[in-house]
């Protein structure tokens, strides 16, 4: 298989994607499984875009961008996984919602990272232009194996949590690393300098989403929301980049 080009890869996700509205946050989602077996879908997103919904128990609105359909989503009719620690979640919500595609994005293998340098592109929803799907693209600058995330140089992405970050790959069309977690904004001389976007690993949500068989059973993973609000997103874990490509080597 001949590797696509950036627009051909945009095409190609595009049919995945999602944008995600509460009542007090918007963000970018993405599919990251599907079944007909159970009639369950997950999507995949930042756990900040979700965290405040989940808490008071608020609706949230899902549209996928190519068939148009929006559909909201009250606390009976989905289910939330979180995991703080790496800012990822994933809202289980009826397949028959959507017009997804029938095959599901290929993640990177587990245990295994991008080589640096590899240039990563993302998909979202700016602050800027929230009504409009943007593309952003970077490189992969550092892997940090503890934190499960990548640093990519790339613009502020405000807007556009919880968006697919991926690679042109020669096997697939493109192959997913992550969602986009953060941006670190480059402060160092007080102007607005290039910064690097922070991408954290999905893996364990999609193992964790095969294993439902109903959505009684999702909601039995639904961790209860925390006892206080929650807070924003943790920095980036300070360490050494290890620049490993692969995890545990």
């Amino acid at each position: 298989m001949a590797v696509v080009d950036w627009p051909q890869a945009i095409l190609f996700v595009r049919p995945y994607i999602v944008k995600i509205s509460t009542p007090r946050v918007s963000g970018t989602g993405f599919l990251i499984t599907s079944a007909k077996s159970n009639n369950l879908c997950g999507i995949a997103t930042a756990a900040h875009v979700v965290n405040n919904a989940h808490y008071w128990e608020e609706p949230i609105r899902i549209q996928q961008i190519e068939s148009g359909q929006s559909t909201l989503f009250r606390p009976a009719d989905r289910a939330i996984l979180v995991d703080d620690s790496l800012d990822t979640a994933a809202i289980v919500v009826d397949r028959g919602s959507f017009t997804f595609p029938e095959t599901q994005l290929e993640l990177i293998p587990e245990k295994m990272s991008l080589k640096l340098g590899h240039e990563v592109g993302w998909l979202g929803f700016p602050a800027l232009a929230p009504g409009d799907l943007c593309f952003f693209t970077g490189r992969a600058s550092c892997w940090r194996q503890e934190a499960g995330e990548y640093l990519v140089d790339g613009v502020a992405i405000n807007g556009v949590s919880g968006g697919p970050a991926f690679h042109l790959a020669v096997d697939v069309p493109v192959r997913v690393i992550g969602v986009v977690s953060a941006y670190i904004a480059n402060r160092a001389t007080g102007e607005a300098l290039p910064g690097l976007c922070v991408i954290r690993d999905v893996k364990q949500l999609q193992d964790l989403i095969k294993r439902f068989r109903s959505m009684d059973e999702a909601k039995e993973e639904e961790r209860p929301p925390s006892a206080t609000p929650p807070a924003p997103p943790n920095p980036p874990a300070e360490g050494v980049p290890t620049g490993v490509e692969r995890r545990g080597a």
